[in-house]
């Protein structure tokens, strides 16, 4: 799901041509093309898969305060960090890399960097955005008490795809 989908038109501010809502929001940037996938649960909340140097800058043009991401070192190519710091971002890393990494402890650091940047627009971000669903939903599940469909949903909303039945079973066992 992405917020473009549903985007409504606004007048662009010289009148002359129309812009949509969702790229109005990103400062006429497009980001939901230039990203694959893209997801767009929110306003200020961008889900995503890797980024390189020109990624990095479209999303700071769009207004994006802080970059998420959930690879660990030995997926990236590029020095992300530095290039998002350069950028003028804030910049977080917590490296996931797969089922075993889903663990109380990582998502509860997961849920401390976002209350950290609470109200910032930010980009989660892992290889397909499926490490940052999944994380999305378990913080749902296990640090929110939501239920097991609306938390699996709100992974969903956020790149969930391969790893539901593991959140699942996860989410079964009482915390």
């Amino acid at each position: 799901m992405t917020l473009h989908d549903n985007a409504t038109k606004v007048a662009a501010p010289d009148n002359s041509a129309t812009i949509d809502e969702a790229a109005a929001k990103d400062n006429g940037i497009d980001l939901e093309n230039m990203f694959e996938p893209y997801f767009r649960p929110d306003d200020n909340t961008i889900v995503c898969g890797a980024l390189d140097d020109e990624k990095v800058a479209a999303l700071a043009a769009a207004g994006v305060e802080l970059v998420l991401n959930l690879q660990p070192d030995d997926e990236l190519n590029f020095d992300e960090r530095a290039a998002v710091e350069r950028s003028g971002m804030y910049y977080e890393q917590l490296p996931i890399s797969g089922a075993n990494d889903l663990k109380q402890l990582n998502i509860l650091a997961f849920d401390n960097i976002l209350r950290q940047y609470h109200g910032k627009k930010t980009v989660l971000h892992c290889g397909s955005g499926n490490r940052a669903g999944a994380a999305v939903a378990l913080r749902a599940g296990w640090l929110r008490g939501r239920k097991m469909d609306t938390a699996l949903e709100r992974g969903r909303s956020h790149g969930l795809t391969k790893l539901e039945e593991e959140v699942h079973n996860r989410l079964l066992v009482p915390r």
